[in-house]
């Protein structure tokens, strides 16, 4: 069995439940940008409870569509002037496609979850229907929790090599609308058939390890994919990654470990070796592409880290 390995500092003192830190109350006759991807997998419900909520809270909205969320980041910093808020309504990859946009204006954000597995909104109990998630940022308590960096882009919940790159290549914008989060384990099934063991050498905070893997995961979050956990203790706000490898195993010893995790455990299994760390490194002797918020955005080598407290997000 192989140990956790923890290099940063946790307090524990504190519960893995996510408890709110200490945030700020809007106040009356505030101002926001709302803009909703339509692609998202629940896009198509609209959001009028949600705006209705919000405008009965005493908010102001200016609603703008998108065709495709490579616009987000240009309607907020056009709009960073004249809102005090930001309005997301999709899933994990249109939050990240605002990310660099929001640390640059330091806009708070509200999310209405319209994605297929909304891990953000999940790490931060944000509920699913969009009137009650409203609700949250219509009442105005914020939090600030970390953002993970790779180069020049930014994640929230995981940053992957291996096997959760190919799940995204198999996943379809029709198939999360059609089958929801099924679809991620219909991708998995497809992507299984096609394991490639990678040889890679990871460097943490006290040192480094090599190893052939068929996954490695960097979570700046709690949740990913599915219904997947990081870490029991992974905490977004708390300025460390958890990071975690899975050794090249049989597809069938794969499916043993999904059990454990589901619920963060995995670092206790002899074919998973996990590292608690401040910044990590990947090199890969061949570039392997990287998974970010289930977006593609680079590739190995590469080196993960955090940006403690960067974003302001209204939470329950």
């Amino acid at each position: 069995m192989v140990p956790r390995l923890v290099f940063g500092i946790r307090d524990s003192n504190l519960s893995t439940n996510l408890p709110m830190r200490a945030g700020t109350q809007m106040a009356a006759r505030r101002r926001a940008l709302l803009l909703a991807n339509p692609k998202a997998r629940r896009g198509a419900e609209g959001v009028q409870a949600a705006s209705d909520v919000l405008r009965g809270s005493g908010v102001d909205l200016v609603v703008e569509s998108i065709a495709n969320s490579t616009e987000i980041a240009e309607h907020v910093r056009r709009h960073a002037g004249d809102v005090d808020l930001i309005v997301l309504g999709g899933g994990d990859g249109t939050i990240n496609a605002a990310l660099a946009s929001l640390l640059e204006t330091r806009l708070p954000l509200g999310i209405l979850p319209l994605g297929t597995a909304n891990n953000t909104a999940r790490t931060l109990g944000i509920p699913t229907e969009l009137a009650d998630a409203a609700a949250v940022i219509a009442a105005g308590q914020t939090r600030q929790i970390d953002v993970g960096q790779v180069g020049d882009r930014h994640f929230l919940t995981t940053a992957s090599i291996g096997l959760s790159v190919r799940i995204t290549k198999e996943l379809s914008d029709a198939s999360k609308r059609r089958w929801g989060p099924l679809a991620y384990g219909v991708a998995a099934l497809r992507a299984l058939s096609k394991l490639d063991p990678f040889e890679a050498e990871i460097h943490h905070d006290a040192g480094s390890r090599r190893l052939r893997a068929i996954q490695i995961m960097i979570g700046n979050g709690r949740h990913y994919g599915a219904a997947l956990t990081v870490s029991e203790a992974a905490r977004p706000d708390d300025a460390l990654l958890d990071c975690y490898a899975i050794e090249a195993v049989p597809w069938w010893r794969l499916l043993g470990l999904l059990p454990a995790l589901k619920r963060g455990s995995h670092g206790d299994k002899a074919d998973v070796q996990a590292i608690t760390s401040r910044t990590v490194r990947i090199e890969t002797p061949e570039p392997h592409r990287i998974d970010a918020d289930g977006e593609l955005i680079g590739k190995t080598p590469a080196t993960f880290s955090t940006l403690p407290l960067a974003l302001e997000v209204f939470v329950p």
